[in-house]
């Protein structure tokens, strides 16, 4: 299956060749695939050089069957119907504080089952979904250790919602899912070592090693928003914009930002943001705008936010010397701001370079990322990779 959905279209004589299969074998597993619809035959290939009959091709059929993905966000939840090539035939999305107390599976039962009846799939040919989640979470009992935007402690994700769904469901942290999305799909394929990196209003990172997504001991791998890129800055002022959030995306999360810049803002009354700023401060995104514009007090906020992260992302990589950087989540509006000063800051600093990237996938990252953690977990003839790889 693997061989010829990755090299599809394929002929059977190619596979055994690959697969290092006699031909029997490769025809009768090829058979069975043919007759449970994961694989289609159809046109002719080319003719071999000494002539003959031309082998007939076999082709992945990617509408076998489809995948939910789900990805729980501080603001809303984004779901995607994807075929099993990571097509989305259709997405729908919710806020996440209107359900936060009515129940957030709850709606996402409701949506899913809107988005498969609306697009005329049957309930059957889906094989399942996989989740995002914006916390610490453990992919193997289904528990949500803490994820503190959903105010969830110990909550058990997969017990709940096995109440509103009939189908498997994996999950995973949402920068982890994001880090297998862009493996996938992405701007880190083919790469076997990445670091994945979520700058918004926090900062966190998914780590993939050797083909294999790293967890850590207590599935709290990547937190890299906790990482100290000043101690000085730690002993004098540090005070942690939300609670239990680390140091780095308290200098250099988008919340941060947004609030350097007000205080910065109120200090002179005769800025252009002086009112709104009394209003209701100032965001993230207005800092990168003025600093764009040129204006000193944000130019000076965004650029040590910029070198707090930089720090960050050569620590990481001394450390776990990845083959690519993938930078995605808020960051990625101002990206050709932010991108060449990180840059010039990494490779002065990191004793071997490596590259960097912005997220190609964007904000379907993460509901992208929840379907590869789908097909990666879930036992079945569709595993990605190779018994042991993961």
């Amino acid at each position: 299956m693997t061989c010829i959905r990755e090299c599809s279209p394929v002929s059977r004589a190619e596979i055994a060749v690959k697969l290092q299969l006699s031909k029997p074998t490769v025809s009768l597993a090829v058979d069975e695939l043919i007759q449970e619809k994961w694989v289609v035959e159809k046109g002719i290939g080319e003719s071999s050089s000494q002539g003959g009959r031309r082998p007939i091709q076999l082709f992945f059929n990617e509408k076998a069957a489809y995948i939910i993905g789900t990805d729980i966000g501080g603001t809303k939840v984004k779901i995607v119907l994807c075929d099993l090539c990571g097509n989305i035939l259709a997405d729908t999305s919710f806020s996440t504080n209107t359900y936060l107390q009515a129940g957030i599976l709850k709606q996402m039962a409701i949506e899913t089952e809107r988005l498969i009846a609306k697009n005329q799939v049957s309930k059957e040919r889906i094989l399942g979904m996989g989740v995002g989640i914006p916390g610490i979470t453990q992919t193997e009992s289904g528990l949500v250790i803490e994820a503190p935007s959903l105010g969830w402690v110990q909550y058990p994700f997969i017990a709940e919602a096995k109440r509103y769904f009939n189908f498997p469901i994996y999950i995973d942290n949402d920068v982890n899912a994001a880090a297998l999305g862009e493996q996938w799909l992405g701007n880190a394929q083919n790469k076997r070592n990445l670091l994945f990196i979520a700058v918004g209003t926090g900062i966190g990172s998914g780590i993939i090693l050797n083909n294999q997504l790293y967890r850590g001991a207590s599935s709290a791998a990547g937190e890299i928003g906790y990482m100290v890129t000043n101690k000085d800055g730690l002993k004098r002022e540090f005070k942690p914009a939300f609670h239990r959030y680390g140091y780095l995306e308290n200098v250099a999360g988008g919340k941060s930002i947004g609030d350097q810049f007000t205080r910065a803002v109120l200090k002179d009354p005769h800025h252009t943001l002086f009112e709104r700023a009394q209003s209701s401060g100032l965001s993230g995104e207005d800092a990168f705008l003025f600093a764009k514009k040129g204006d000193s007090a944000a130019i000076a906020i965004i650029d040590d936010a910029i070198e707090n992260l930089a720090f960050g992302i050569v620590n990481a990589s001394s450390l776990l010397n990845p083959e690519v950087i993938i930078l995605g989540g808020g960051v990625l509006h101002s990206a050709e701001y932010i991108l060449p000063r990180v840059r010039e800051i990494v490779n002065r600093y990191l004793p071997s370079l490596v590259e960097m990237k912005t997220s190609q996938l964007g904000e379907n990252a993460g509901v992208l990322g929840a379907v590869s953690l789908f097909l990666r977990e879930h036992e079945s003839i569709l595993n990605f990779h190779d018994e042991g790889d993961y």
